[in-house]
């Protein structure tokens, strides 16, 4: 699998932690088994002396960054579609700025597309840390075959972002990344599963994930609500839902994100959403 030429798709704000960032990126390049031949990273807007130094400290080391600067800031959906359509390799994996990848992550996924390879997107589990790595908080377990992924689709994303590795070609047949608030991915997966994407996951830890003690209790108010209503109306528009689904996901996510205290909301995320 050495051989096997691959891109990583990654953005970098100036809101972003360098320390963080030096440590994602030091994940998925010394720390990796199988090596990206190619990374696109996106700076999205103008970014501080820390990143950019940490930005020349890796190029350095690594000919393989594609640096695309961005003048603005344009959210991460916008961002994600520019690092995709730059790529140069069919295959290309998602990593974000501030978790950090399993030694062998890659070496997985890409065994995994060439045992599989009528797969077109493979992601995978994820474990969630606050403050050292060690300090695993929780854990994010979704389903592993392509049917099942499919139905769980119809209620909740059933990939974790930040490890799934996808085929270009697939992306782009749908459109690519669409700029959605907090919900990019998802819109994604959703619009490749109605055009016959073919779905997995590997079923182990990927990438363990830097959360904040906040970040289980952000997901609510009225913007996030809406966006997440819009996309029940889209699985419902497009026949990937029915009526009653359709309004027990609404009637859940208003619950949650718009009638619970942010301390409450907080706990059921850790409760019912995650896996200690």
């Amino acid at each position: 699998m050495n051989n096997c030429s691959f891109s990583v798709a990654m953005s970098v704000y100036y809101k972003d932690n360098a320390v963080f960032f030096d440590r994602a990126l030091q994940s998925i390049t010394e720390r990796q088994t199988v090596k990206p031949t190619e990374i696109v990273l996106v700076c999205d807007g103008l970014l501080n002396e820390q990143l950019d130094a940490v930005i020349d400290k890796y190029r350095k080391q690594y000919p393989v960054f594609k640096i695309l600067r961005l003048k603005d800031n344009r959210g991460l959906g916008n961002a994600l579609k520019l690092a995709v359509e730059n790529a140069s390799n069919e295959i290309i994996a998602r990593m974000d700025s501030d978790d950090i990848s399993v030694s062998d992550r890659f070496e997985q996924q890409l065994k995994f597309f060439s045992n599989h390879p009528e797969v077109d997107i493979v992601g995978g589990n994820i474990t969630e840390f606050i403050g050292v790595e060690t300090n695993i908080v929780g854990k994010r377990i979704v389903p592993t075959k392509d049917s099942e992924i499919k139905e769980y689709m119809k209620k909740r994303c059933a990939f974790n972002h930040m490890s799934v590795m996808y085929k270009k070609s697939a992306i782009r047949a749908v459109g690519g990344y669409l700029d959605w608030f907090w919900n990019e991915d998802y819109y994604l997966w959703i619009r490749m599963q109605l055009n016959g994407a073919v779905f997995a996951n590997t079923g182990t830890v990927l990438v363990n994930v830097r959360v904040g003690e906040e970040m289980y209790q952000r997901r609510g108010g009225s913007t996030y609500f809406k966006s997440e209503k819009k996309l029940q109306d889209y699985m419902l528009k497009h026949k990937m839902i029915n009526k009653i689904t359709y309004v027990n996901n609404v009637g859940k996510r208003f619950v949650v994100q718009m009638l619970l205290t942010n301390r409450v909301r907080g706990w059921v995320f850790r409760k019912f959403a995650r896996s200690d």
